[in-house]
């Protein structure tokens, strides 16, 4: 009896051809991650049998979960993981973005000196970079320029790579050099500090209640996980909106399109370099916005801030199957590579390896993340 079936037009099903979605492996490659960290902690005499992500003491809420150190993990790359929700567009176009780290901190103090509140202690802002006419605004007036620098900078991305047909790779970086030294002059490099009350709620605020409704506030997942991070209700939030707008709408199917094989979208009708130019904006948006909640956080702009943000949001779309060559890869996909880059990272910190030593990992993780992507399509390449 034969194993193979026939479907329309006499087509037959090869089984041996069939598998389960790419983000699976990336889940499984988390666990496995996590179990060789706790083994880490049994096994080294120095970690003296601690674990990573559990607490076996006794505990008042009954999880045995090290929830701080979970929070601490989610944390680190809720803000990185919104750009990375950009850059995974732009990469799955075909393209590249080295410039969301710069527009981050070009962004971050822009947005900060129009969130500035006049007095400080009953004295005036001592860090004021405008008059009295800036200070005390309405909280929309920061979070409105913050948006606008970005969807700005990431416009001019797409216009120059769209209409002047310059290389992702240059036209971006231009704008990496050019928004980091917008980020310097702003403020002669001095920082900007003390926002409102409000700007600093965005991050810092009660989000859970205003979104829950009061309807799941007692939940464990949000009590335990959510309370207090901002950042990574709205990591979540806009990858729920990205992932919808990836897999169902025109801009999505446009978006595979142009990745998987350009000259076939345009001459399909596609209008290639308005789309270039949607997708570049958007990721330059989103930058935008994780300058406002990374400001808002620290309660503080530094030109320095979002510093090879670009890179950790590359690694983490790269990491989560998205192929450099474009045209494939996904949103949970990337969700789950921030998670793996997140729990790497922060797995060093719990082996106590210096920073330096974590830096250089962070580089290997990079060039892996290259070169499993290369082997992926190879093994496509074969498949087909």
């Amino acid at each position: 009896m034969s194993d193979t079936s026939h479907g329309t037009g006499g087509l037959a099903f090869d089984k041996s051809k069939r598998a389960w979605p790419n983000e699976v492996n990336i889940f499984i490659a988390l666990v496995l991650i996590v179990l060789i960290f706790e083994a880490l902690g049994q096994l080294l005499p120095y970690m003296k049998g601690q674990s990573m992500l559990f607490d076996f003491n006794s505990r008042r809420d009954g999880t045995i979960l090290n929830m701080a150190r979970i929070k601490i993990i989610i944390l680190q790359v809720s803000i990185i993981g919104i750009i990375a929700l950009g850059v995974t567009q732009v990469i799955i176009t075909g393209g590249i973005d080295l410039s969301s780290g710069s527009i981050v901190g070009a962004t971050a103090m822009i947005s900060m000196s129009f969130a500035q509140t006049e007095l400080v202690n009953g004295n005036p802002n001592p860090k004021a970079i405008f008059g009295p006419w800036a200070m005390d605004l309405p909280i929309l007036v920061p979070i409105a320029v913050g948006l606008g620098c970005g969807l700005i900078a990431g416009s001019i991305n797409g216009l120059l790579i769209a209409y002047t047909r310059i290389p992702p790779f240059i036209a971006t970086l231009g704008m990496m050099v050019s928004a980091r030294g917008v980020a310097k002059w702003w403020s002669r490099g001095n920082p900007i500090s003390f926002p409102t009350d409000e700007y600093a709620a965005i991050s810092n605020g009660n989000l859970v209640d205003g979104l829950t409704f009061g309807v799941f506030s007692e939940s464990w997942i949000v009590t335990q996980v959510f309370d207090g991070q901002n950042p990574a209700i709205y990591f979540l939030l806009l990858a729920v909106l990205f992932h919808f707008i990836m897999k169902y709408t025109v801009y999505g199917k446009h978006t595979y399109a142009i990745g998987s094989n350009e000259d076939a979208a345009r001459m399909s009708g596609i209008n290639v370099a308005w789309q270039k130019v949607m997708v570049y904006a958007i990721a330059g948006m989103l930058a935008g916005f994780a300058a406002i909640l990374l400001t808002s956080r620290n309660v503080t702009a530094q030109a320095g801030m979002g510093f090879v943000y670009e890179l950790d949001a590359i690694a983490m779309a790269v990491i989560g199957g998205v192929s450099l060559a474009g045209g494939r890869g996904s949103i949970i996909g990337t969700v789950l590579g921030a998670m793996i880059f997140g729990v790497i990272i922060s797995g060093f910190t719990y082996l106590k390896l210096d920073a330096f030593y974590q830096e250089m990992v962070k580089g290997g993780i990079i060039v892996a993340a290259v070169v499993l992507d290369q082997w992926r399509q190879r093994r496509a390449a074969l498949r087909s």
